[in-house]
């Protein structure tokens, strides 16, 4: 097992579908939980890093357990142990960066 790299990538935010679904519109904003740079590093156990969005680890954790255990997305990506998530919020989804780092849980590059 590897300790897993997440990186916020991007946010997105889609105003007119806000105003069209939401009771509070496009005020809402995008995700006020996380930013762009933001790293957390998972270290096994399925314990979500701290300050990380409880909503957006139900989304993803199934990625970040598999880069852990050693799956590729070759061919597909260009770097092996890594893929591109995003939460399945789809007015403000946030959009990560999941790569297996170190050579296992007692290490980390």
């Amino acid at each position: 097992m590897k300790k897993v790299k997440i990186t916020v990538l991007r946010k997105e935010f889609y105003p007119e579908l806000a105003d069209e679904y939401l009771t509070d519109g496009k005020k809402v904003g995008p995700c006020p939980l996380l930013d762009v740079g933001n790293e957390f590093i998972f270290e096994g156990s399925a314990k979500m890093p701290e300050g990380f969005c409880p909503w957006a680890w139900i989304d993803i954790y199934r990625s970040i357990s598999s880069m852990s255990s050693g799956s590729t997305c070759k061919p597909w990506n260009k770097k092996d142990g890594q893929t591109i998530v995003c939460c399945t919020d789809g007015i403000r989804p946030v959009v990560f960066n999941v790569e297996a780092i170190g050579d296992n849980l007692n290490s980390i590059e």
